[in-house]
């Protein structure tokens, strides 16, 4: 993380709204209300400007200084796939339920920090992204990158990292974390916590049928190629919870670490730890949990 203040010039805000949720649109009005106040243009991300009408004339994503995302986790994930390959920090505004890696609760009243934020500054907190390759195509993922099996079939999968092989083990399916997507799918799975600094990631199969295989953490430089048994049929490539390619009987899906990291625009260093307890009960005593 940079301790560096960024303190952009007066310019355009893009925002990236969660469509499907009244409070998130309800959330993105007082946002933009805000940020035009402060002198700020506002660009809306996709076609959402046709059902918010928030975006200022002439105002593009491409030009902002940060992109806003309003919503929760999946917004925030859905959002990267535009702001990082364009190098635009992000900033989450929490309408959901968890918000693990949104920056502020709409709840809180805290929307009138956004503006105060971008005129005192931001720093940026940096974070690797995967990159997954298969049939000729790239796909970006901010958390994870997972091949899964869609049918009832056990499904024998391949794991090799820098091309030599740790492993190959019937499961459901495998999962390629970054440390900032240790705390989702692959925690779920059994998997490791990374702290947001190391510079790995965690590799673990879904449900194997062994008593032996264990979840690897492997240095963010590797190349991990997943397999699938010439055989198989029904086997889905996902990048952060979508479905973005079918894979076929002898594929390999080749993941790697994105050539751009990810920014998050922090108004302070983050507390990785405090987050943890906050958000997943992590160090939380048993009789505290009960209560909540």
């Amino acid at each position: 993380m940079s301790a560096e203040l960024v303190r952009p010039k007066v310019g355009t805000v893009a925002l990236y709204v969660d469509m499907e949720r009244d409070r998130a649109r309800s959330a993105a009005g007082a946002v933009a209300q805000a940020l035009l106040a402060s002198g700020y243009k506002i660009a809306l991300c996709d076609d959402q400007n046709v059902s918010l009408a928030l975006a200022s004339e002439g105002a593009t994503v491409d030009q902002a200084v940060l992109l806003v995302t309003i919503g929760g986790d999946g917004t925030l994930l859905r959002a990267a796939q535009i702001a990082v390959p364009r190098g635009i920090p992000l900033f989450g505004v929490n309408t959901g339920r968890l918000g693990f890696l949104t920056e502020i609760d709409w709840r809180a009243g805290a929307i009138p920090e956004i503006p105060a934020m971008l005129r005192d500054g931001f720093i940026v907190d940096e974070r690797s992204a995967l990159e997954a390759r298969v049939h000729g195509r790239a796909y970006l993922a901010l958390n994870d990158i997972v091949v899964r099996r869609t049918d009832a079939h056990m499904t024998p999968f391949g794991i090799y990292v820098d091309g030599s092989q740790a492993a190959h083990v019937p499961a459901d399916g495998v999962i390629v974390a970054t440390p900032t997507g240790s705390t989702a799918y692959l925690l779920s799975s059994g998997g490791p916590i990374l702290a947001p600094n190391v510079a790995a990631f965690g590799v673990i199969a879904l449900l194997p049928h062994t008593l032996f295989t264990r979840p690897l953490v492997v240095p963010d430089s590797s190349t991990i190629t997943l397999t699938c048994d010439s055989e198989v049929q029904g086997v889905a490539l996902e990048a952060d919870g979508r479905t973005v390619d079918q894979l076929h009987g002898g594929d390999e899906v080749t993941v790697t670490r994105y050539s751009r990291p990810v920014c998050f625009a922090r108004r302070k260093p983050l507390d990785f730890f405090s987050l943890l307890e906050d958000k997943l009960r992590w160090n939380a005593p048993i009789k505290e949990r009960e209560g909540t």
